[in-house]
């Protein structure tokens, strides 16, 4: 299989800010506090996800940067493209939902 494809790209940009999640709830958690408690807690209130969210989103800018400077323009593309779709996502629960 070809390294330089943008499938594998979306896959990495759709992975990785869920790796990004589990580093802020590292960072934020209180005391003791689950994983399902953390995320319920957030996803009450649609604005506070949001935000978590987008520092979550940040993961994928070392993918990208590490992609970028290898020149796997492809795999930059699909990272993009997953990132755009995050995004898309966070703006419709910040100001439609």
């Amino acid at each position: 299989m070809k390294r330089n494809v943008p499938l594998l790209g979306f896959i990495i940009g759709a992975l990785t800010p869920l790796l990004g999640f589990l580093i802020v709830y590292l960072i934020f958690r209180n005391g003791s506090q689950s994983l399902g408690d953390f995320f319920s807690n957030y996803w009450s209130n649609n604005k506070t996800f949001a935000k978590l969210m987008t520092l979550s989103l940040l993961a994928n800018l070392a993918p990208f940067v590490y992609c970028n400077s290898k020149r796997l323009d492809y795999i930059s593309r699909g990272i993009f493209v997953a990132t755009m779709l995050y995004v898309v996502f966070i703006i419709l629960l910040m100001f439609v939902w």
